[in-house]
């Protein structure tokens, strides 16, 4: 998130210089405006184009596709922005070499001026904000299988249940034979059959009444 706003805000300020240069002069005083963009191709004539039909406009699609870049995220848009930028820049110094025979800096206004700085500012800019941009890398990671517990083969059955065979067992639980709360099956080998003629007698103690009889006559 950070290495994204730092990389727009660089892009940006890239893109702003780079529209603002053909404002500047460029060279020997003369605005950046005033070049013909057909003069980057056939080379530099003395005409002064309209705003629309000079140096600018590849700046102004330059810094449309750096917006547009930002606003998505995309950092190859970012960076084609910057090479058009600085593409643009290199090839006028070539046609300007080419016209005056070379090309000097000097102090005194002559020679490569401000405008010229400000759009390779610009270009570097614009590739330096593409390389902070961390871009749609940062993608949420999805599991690719449910959770699986421990120790479970396949996650699809669980609990681990015990496989038809006489000795294949998934389970890491040994499982009892005999259920203790419900006791064997009816039927299994393990307990003799209940014989009902044999059950045991239970007695229990009689009390003796040793009350007197009423209805015996008294005073024998």
């Amino acid at each position: 998130m950070i290495r994204n706003v730092l990389g727009s805000i660089v892009a940006l300020l890239g893109a702003a210089a780079a529209v603002l240069s053909p404002f500047r002069d460029w060279y020997d005083g003369r605005l950046g405006r005033y070049y013909e963009v057909d003069d980057l191709f056939t080379g530099v004539t003395g005409a002064h184009p309209a705003v629309l039909g000079s140096i600018l406009l590849p700046f102004l699609f330059a810094a449309v596709l750096a917006i547009v870049g930002v606003v998505l995220r995309f950092r190859p848009m970012v960076a084609l922005a910057g090479v058009l930028v600085l593409g643009f820049t290199v090839l006028w110094m070539v046609r300007q070499g080419q016209a005056e025979g070379s090309l000097t800096v000097a102090g005194d206004g002559s020679g490569l001026e401000q405008g010229v700085a400000g759009a390779a500012g610009g270009g570097v800019l614009l590739l330096l904000g593409a390389a902070l941009m961390s871009g749609r890398g940062a993608r949420r990671h999805r599991l690719d299988k449910p959770y699986e517990p421990p120790g479970s083969a396949d996650p699809d059955t669980w609990p681990p249940t015990r496989e038809p065979g006489p000795s294949v067992q998934t389970s890491p639980w040994p499982e009892p034979e005999v259920d203790p709360y419900v006791g064997p099956p009816p039927g299994s080998p393990s307990e003799p059959p209940l014989d009902r003629g044999s059950e045991p007698t239970v007695s229990y103690p009689v009390q003796r009444d040793d009350r007197p009889d009423k209805s015996s006559p008294s005073g024998d």
